[in-house]
């Protein structure tokens, strides 16, 4: 690799900075204005209250898109839905090949045939520590562990250093399915020299380590045995060592294991067709599970997050065509709250309990453990990679701050907070922050991709909170009301309350135009700004409301 004249080495988040979820991260290598690219994840985040009738949040990809000309291609690090979720929705606009290990690259391409796309899109399947050039950088696959199987670190080298991006990870010395982390493969990194380290923050908070997955199988057994009933295990359908795991302890009690939800079957397959998972026979389809005496069967269901149309809600809300739950029986959460799920699973978890179910989490018998390093796994990895510069991502502000206290008490020269958007020169000369891209979010809205900003979103938002008013007037020439106004609502009159609440503001309307002058009232859009704001300002002092508000002026000349 020659090094170009004037050439810097870049870091840009787009997304997965400042949160949880959405990893999106370019790496550029160039002179200045003239950088060839690279992006490590393009990940999806969900929808919450905030953001009704949207499930799936995507990063804009505006910033590399105007550039899609020198974009080389897309690394993915791992197959979670927040680091390669946003491919089916984005490629199109930003048209390069795709790398991927073999099994994310079985999940890529099972998502892709869902939408029509697996013939267009170029997956390049590449092995487990494997090595490749894309565009200017070298690239090196290092084997870690994570929640799923074949997480990568991905490094990354280029004229001007060495960058070791981390993905999603933890030290697992028996991860139950797959290979444990490659220590030696990290040493040598270390002693090769590594200029940046841009590293998850997920779990800074928690001491210690985050536990392995071999640890699960003796509680998961135990708490197993004590069911008398059907027993349902809801867990993350990813978890594919977690799967192997709760087989292995209703096996032990005697249990049948059933599949419950389509995402669970679809990582089943992808897991099977690469080699993980042959050594269990196959999974029984809820259908064939129903004849299996109660004692006798266990289900693993998708829903442990309380996601309204997941197996595990439909099952509690009695409206699943296969599964019944009920006194007796058991349901196991192997799974943590993901931060912001917690109201939506409490709703889960009592409607369980009202149909009679036990519900047990992890407090109850430690029947879980993270993906994502603590902060002894955090020390441990820079003893061995040594980087001169951290910059922490996948984490909230609060997670990122933590991060660099942790790698300052390593003895890291230098670290570097970073927003999506942030433009980071990590080479040459001194690092840090030197210019803000546009960094904004795109929602799915049924087929359409639209700006979460957009005008629509927030109208919609508005109408959640607020409710919707529409009001035809009927203006003479002369600019008078012809006739009654009408007033249509939403979500703020009642049946009682309609008689008083219309004459009040329809009085409020009146007075706003009375007070117009003679030319104003001859202009619609005058017109229709003061009756608007005459009806928000109305329904603002009754109802403490600021309805979304539509007025339509309908002009009428006189007889003769």
């Amino acid at each position: 690799m020659a090094k170009k004249q004037d050439a810097e080495l870049l870091f840009v988040p787009l997304g997965g900075t400042e949160e949880i979820g959405m990893n999106f991260n370019l790496y550029g290598y160039g002179a200045p204005d003239d950088h060839d690219w690279i992006v490590i994840d393009l990940g999806i985040t969900f929808g919450d209250d905030s953001t009704p009738s949207i499930d799936v949040i995507m990063p804009d990809p505006g910033f590399i898109e105007e550039r899609q000309d020198r974009l080389a291609g897309i690394i993915l690090t791992h197959g979670h839905e927040d680091h390669l979720g946003a491919v089916p929705y984005l490629w199109d606009r930003l048209r390069c090949p795709v790398y991927a290990t073999p099994f994310t690259a079985a999940l890529l391409r099972s998502k892709l045939e869902m939408d029509d796309l697996a013939r267009d899109i170029e997956i390049i399947e590449v092995p487990l520590t494997g090595k490749f050039d894309v565009g200017p950088f070298s690239i090196e696959l290092i084997t870690l562990t994570h929640s799923m199987p074949e997480p990568n670190a991905v490094v990354v080298r280029s004229p001007l250093g060495t960058i070791f991006h981390t993905g999603d990870w933890k030290f697992d010395p028996d991860p139950v399915v797959g290979e444990a982390s490659d220590l030696a493969a990290l040493k040598a990194l270390g002693e090769e020299g590594v200029l940046a380290a841009i590293g998850d923050s997920t779990n800074v908070f928690v001491s210690g380590s985050s536990g392995s997955e071999a640890g699960i199988l003796e509680n998961l057994s135990e708490m197993i045995g004590k069911c008398e009933g059907r027993v349902a295990v809801a867990c993350f359908a990813s978890n594919v060592a977690r799967l192997k795991t709760i087989y292995e302890a209703a096996t032990a009690n005697g249990r049948a294991v059933s599949l419950v939800g389509r995402s669970l079957w679809r990582i089943n397959a992808a897991a099977r067709q690469v080699g993980y998972l042959d050594e269990l026979p196959a999974f029984l389809e809820a259908e064939d599970a129903e004849d299996i005496p109660k004692d006798q069967i266990l289900y693993i269901c998708t829903g442990s997050q309380g996601e309204p149309r997941a197996a595990l809600s439909r099952i509690a809300a009695n409206d699943h065509r296969n599964v019944n739950l009920g006194e007796g029986d058991t349901v196991i959460f192997s799974s943590r709250v993901i931060p912001g799920n917690e109201l939506s699973i409490g709703r889960l978890q009592n409607k369980l309990v009202q149909n009679g179910v036990k519900v047990v989490v992890d407090e109850d018998g430690n029947v879980h453990v993270s993906g994502h390093p603590a902060e002894d796994e955090l020390v441990e990895m820079y003893q061995y990679v040594r980087p001169h510069i951290v910059v922490p991502v996948h984490g909230e502000p609060r997670h990122l701050k933590r991060h660099a206290e942790i790698a300052k008490n390593c003895q890291i020269p230098e670290t570097i907070l970073v927003n999506n958007g942030s433009v980071v020169k990590l080479a040459p000369g001194q690092a840090g922050v030197v210019d803000e891209v546009h960094a904004s979010r795109f929602a799915l809205d049924g087929p359409r991709i639209v700006p979460l900003d957009s005008q629509v979103i927030k109208d919609r938002t508005r109408i959640l909170y607020n409710g919707a008013a529409v009001l035809t007037l009927v203006l003479d020439a002369s600019g008078n009301i012809v006739g009654e106004p009408q007033l249509t609502t939403h979500g703020l009159i009642d049946e009682q309350e309609a008689p008083y609440m219309l004459e009040k503001i329809f009085e409020d309307v009146e007075d706003a135009l009375i007070d117009m002058s003679d030319a104003d009232i001859m202009d619609d859009a005058k017109v229709n700004e003061a009756a608007r704001i005459a009806v928000r300002r109305s329904f603002r002092d009754s109802h403490r409301k600021r309805p979304l508000t539509t007025v339509h002026v309908v002009r009428v000349q006189d007889e003769g």
